[in-house]
């Protein structure tokens, strides 16, 4: 008899192990609650969610970075990891068609362009997006519409709060 009790809790544990013995895990179409800090691989922080609430998202809708729905996904409630991830998996790389040129002369009157400034320009189709001002060389306005984490390796530390049903 004590064979079989010694079987059966291994049975147990082996189950247990092998569907996740009701721990659930975060998968493609849940929304999730997630806390996280990101930082460059320098280690300085661009963006952290300790002070603030949980984000929440839907792992796979796209509304993060690519990497971080795939960093969360597999993730139980309460884990916590680390994850770098390459540019190809964050914000891709810097691209060049996103680079522009214009004079100061066609900036309006109340604008007076500085390096290092982010302006909203708007396109034809309505929509604004953010510009940075990366130079100035006599006349001309030199502007970049990349996401300015554009080419940056990034560490997530990640923390799964929930996963809402």
């Amino acid at each position: 008899m004590k064979t079989l009790s010694s079987t059966f809790i291994v049975l147990i544990l082996l189950s247990c192990f092998l569907i996740g013995c009701g721990t659930d895990v975060a998968q493609e179409g849940d929304s999730v609650r997630v806390r996280y800090i990101g930082r460059l691989d320098t280690g300085e922080v661009f963006d952290s969610s300790q002070t603030d609430l949980p984000m929440v998202f839907s792992i796979g809708a796209g509304q993060v970075i690519p990497g971080f729905d795939k960093a969360v996904t597999g993730m139980a409630v309460g884990e916590t990891k680390t994850v770098t991830l390459p540019p190809e998996d964050a914000y891709g790389m810097p691209d060049s068609n996103l680079t522009h040129q214009m004079l100061i002369s066609d900036f309006p009157p109340d604008i007076t362009p500085s390096v290092g400034q982010i302006l909203d320009m708007g396109q034809p189709d309505g929509r604004a997006v953010q510009v940075l001002i990366e130079n100035i060389k006599e006349d001309t306005v030199y502007l970049n519409a990349n996401h300015y984490l554009a080419g940056k390796t990034l560490v997530f530390d990640l923390e799964l709060i929930e996963i809402v049903k």
